[in-house]
């Protein structure tokens, strides 16, 4: 009696089998990378044990399944969470063999769950979405659902009748459901691969990114040593140079004329007090101490006499405008070439007079040294911290310099800066 009546509520029972297939959840997929995998199983235990515990519910309220009926029912599910619980519940990853202990049992259980009620195939859609997520590739998600479809069938015909109404109204719904369940099962398990390829091209980014990091870090460093570097060169250097080619002149005119060693003397410690605070300025990376409390003129002319000074040649100073509304980078530039030149024509000029010239306009300022020495080749002038040390300084703020210098024709040093005036704002403002 119970099989003929429930005959004609079977179609209805059979119509929720076409949805049965439609996963609710992205991870619902075979070939799922791992971090996938990994990332969703909390969710996926969760609704294992949210659908089990429904359909057990489902189970004890049903009138129309008899007391029999409901204990196998009862005993195929608590099968079914044991075997979840043993296998896939514990796994790091639900994959390998933990996955091919369970997915029999899940198959098994649906299937003789559908024999003891159709509407029981609610299963599937717990089932259907295990067998592409706990599988590692699609041909294996799709045989799973296969299989998995017809057992369910079979299950299904032999609670309702091998009648061929039956199969008409069964079978197509079946097939249904599975194409559904293939369709979406493949499209999803793409989706995942491409997150996944999204996912390590950030991961290539971000190291990309590191390495660059990286990178400008250690350039910034060898780009700070080369500034320090030239500082020392510039400041540092250049004094001690001072103080040894004084010490020398005192100690030779000592034995001779021992009342012109005190003037030297305090040259010498004049120059050392210098360097001193050139020292401490360069460690507190502020800006060189002829340039504090006074302006760039005046920092040049006073480095100037300091030269004439020291060496006794004949010394010429011009200055024309005052060298007013530069940056410090420029001033400094301007201030370190002065230095160095200056420093060249002590070592190597072996000159006899030396004229210095400081021009000031509208486009910039402009220091020129020039000197009656013995001259050079500049093409086959040695690299080093001399003058492209000046030529690096005045490329970064803009600047030129020029070079001129025959062998024994004397040199002749230009270096030109500009002004703050930034062009593009000229432009915006006309």
């Amino acid at each position: 009696m119970r099989r003929t009546a429930r005959g004609a509520a079977d179609p209805a029972a059979a119509d929720r089998s076409l949805c049965v297939g439609l996963p609710t959840d992205p991870a619902f997929s075979a070939d799922v990378p791992p971090s996938v995998r990994t990332n969703t199983q909390g969710g996926w235990h969760l609704a294992f044990w949210l659908i089990t515990a429904l359909v057990s519910c489902w189970v004890l309220i049903d009138s129309n399944l008899s007391a029999t009926r409901k204990e196998l029912a009862l005993g195929l599910l608590g099968l079914l969470a044991v075997v979840y619980l043993a296998t896939v519940h514990r796994a790091t990853l639900m994959t390998g063999r933990r996955a091919a202990v369970y997915l029999p049992v899940a198959l098994v259980v649906t299937s003789l769950s559908c024999a003891i009620d159709p509407d029981l195939s609610m299963l599937l859609f717990l089932t259907y979405s295990q067998g592409w997520f706990f599988t590692r590739n699609t041909v294996r998600g799709a045989s799973f659902a296969v299989l998995l479809t017809i057992g369910s069938c079979l299950g299904i015909l032999s609670d309702v009748g091998w009648s061929p109404d039956q199969l008409r109204q069964t079978i197509p719904k079946m097939l249904v459901s599975l194409l559904f369940a293939v369709l979406l099962g493949v499209w999803i398990s793409r989706m995942a691969h491409q997150s996944e390829e999204r996912a390590e091209l950030i991961r290539e980014l971000q190291a990309t990114r590191s390495d660059l990091a990286a990178t400008e870090h250690t350039r910034g460093v060898l780009a700070e040593r080369e500034r320090m570097a030239r500082e020392i060169h510039d400041t540092l250097a250049q004094g001690f140079t001072s103080v040894v080619m004084l010490s020398q002149t005192a100690g030779a005119i000592l034995p001779r004329r021992p009342e012109q060693v005190g003037p030297i003397l305090g040259q010498i410690e004049a120059v050392a007090r210098e360097n001193l605070a050139e020292a401490r300025a360069l460690v507190a990376a502020f800006a060189p101490v002829g340039l504090h409390d006074s302006t760039l003129t005046h920092a040049l002319l006073r480095l100037v006499e300091r030269f004439g000074a020291e060496t006794g040649l004949d010394l010429q100073v011009q200055v024309d405008g005052e060298m007013s509304g530069l940056r410090r980078e420029a001033e400094v530039v301007l201030l370190r070439a002065t230095q160095e030149a200056l420093t060249n024509v002590r070592r190597h000029a072996q000159a006899r007079s030396v004229v210095v010239r400081f021009v000031a306009d509208d486009q910039g300022a402009r220091v020129e040294i020039g000197d009656d020495g013995v001259g050079f080749a500049p093409a086959d002038a040695r690299a080093g911290f001399g003058l492209d040390g000046i030529r690096s300084r005045v490329v970064e703020v803009g600047g030129e310099m020029d070079v001129a210098s025959t062998p024994g024709g004397g040199t002749r040093i230009c270096v030109r800066v500009p002004t703050t005036r930034d062009p593009v704002t000229e432009e915006e403002q006309g």
